[in-house]
């Protein structure tokens, strides 16, 4: 899912992460994902495996991808 936000320019996308399991997952994830550049907010919630991201632009799926794979986890694509 992407979707424009209220914020000019921003563009809010729901990927579907698996494998988290705990707020230590939530915050591997959410770290690796914070340092693609343009990224402004992230927010992993493990119950759900949902990680959701506000960018200034479309992120590039492969870059969410390698990062959610350095974390230790996989992405399953966008929610």
């Amino acid at each position: 899912m992407t979707t424009q936000t209220d914020t000019p320019g921003s563009v809010t996308t729901v990927y579907q992460v698996s494998g988290m399991s705990c707020g230590h997952c939530e915050g591997s994830v959410s770290g690796e994902i914070s340092e693609i550049p343009g990224v402004t907010s992230v927010k992993a919630v493990a119950a759900t495996g949902e990680l959701t991201v506000v960018s200034a632009a479309p992120l590039d799926e492969e870059a969410v991808r390698a990062a959610v794979d350095e974390a230790g986890f996989e992405l399953a694509g966008k929610a």
